[in-house]
């Protein structure tokens, strides 16, 4: 099942079905990210957010493997350009006072510098701006980057709004090619805008995926699927959402857990069973 590890977006970009998650991880960072590469994932998820990610350290931990003959061209690398309001004022990644076209420019080469590395595979939004006009200003500082090849694709985070989300791909001259959302009952599991993004090929990211689902790992039916495929409800779950379309993110710090989250691609469900599950999310 090679194959069913990786999937090519709207822009040709080949994208593993599950990538690794690096918030909150501070001074683990770098070791973290050398291990789990060195297990075998091949997508890494970060943001320009010293608040809450260490994109030193992921860098470290790249910079680690790729020593050892690992190819860049072997991995999927994901950033994100986070605006003032989610930053920590004492450790900014660029200037507050520049204007929010040149604070995305800064954003993305402190990152650059950060992963060292010479380009991304997809640089997202970590969430939406406040009106219409910022998030253009933003939008089009990101699509001038893609134009320069810095980055390969481009996306949008922690967006929940499916009127917001419609206008962006509406007025986007780069259309967004993935969406990365917390995924729970909170949201109806974002049903409305995944329709939206099946209709427009863009890719659905999950994360907060297992912490905030704990109703659905507990069911009936994913135990008893768990005992038919002699995997955990958590294989189970991922490897729903890897068959229904769904990049999940994990961020586990378990080199077991790295390990099993792997061997997801190691069985298949039904598409009976995957109805089964579909239902526990409503």
């Amino acid at each position: 099942m090679e194959q069913d590890k990786f999937l090519t977006s709207a822009y040709g970009v080949r994208m593993p079905r599950i990538i690794y998650g690096t918030a909150w991880k501070q001074e683990r960072t770098a070791a973290l990210v050398e291990q789990t590469i060195e297990i075998g994932f091949r997508g890494i998820d970060t943001a320009c957010q010293p608040k809450h990610y260490n994109e030193a350290g992921v860098g470290e931990g790249i910079a680690a493997c790729l020593s050892r003959g690992l190819n860049r061209t072997e991995l999927y690398l994901q950033s994100k350009f986070t605006p003032l309001n989610g930053q920590d004022p004492q450790r900014l990644p660029y200037d507050a006072k520049a204007s929010l076209s040149q604070q995305v420019a800064q954003s993305f080469q402190t990152s650059l510098k950060n992963l060292q590395t010479s380009y991304l595979d997809c640089l997202v939004l970590h969430s939406p701006l406040a009106n219409q006009q910022e998030m253009q200003q933003v939008w089009q500082a990101m699509e001038l980057i893609f134009h320069s090849d810095g980055v390969k694709q481009l996306g949008i985070s922690n967006c929940y709004d499916l009127t917001q989300l419609e206008e962006l791909y509406r007025t986007a001259e780069v259309k967004p090619a993935v969406l990365q959302n917390r995924f729970y009952a909170d949201t109806n599991y974002d049903r409305s805008i995944r329709a939206f993004c099946r209709q427009q090929q863009i890719i659905y990211q999950s994360f907060w995926t297992l912490t905030a689902n704990p109703k659905v790992l507990a069911h009936a039916t994913l135990h008893n699927l768990a005992a038919k495929y002699q995997r955990s409800a958590a294989q189970v779950f991922y490897r729903y959402l890897t068959q229904v379309g769904i990049i999940p993110l994990t961020g586990t710090s378990s080199s077991e857990h790295m390990r099993e989250d792997l061997a997801i691609f190691e069985f298949e469900l039904t598409a009976e069973e995957c109805a089964e599950v579909d239902l526990l999310l409503y």
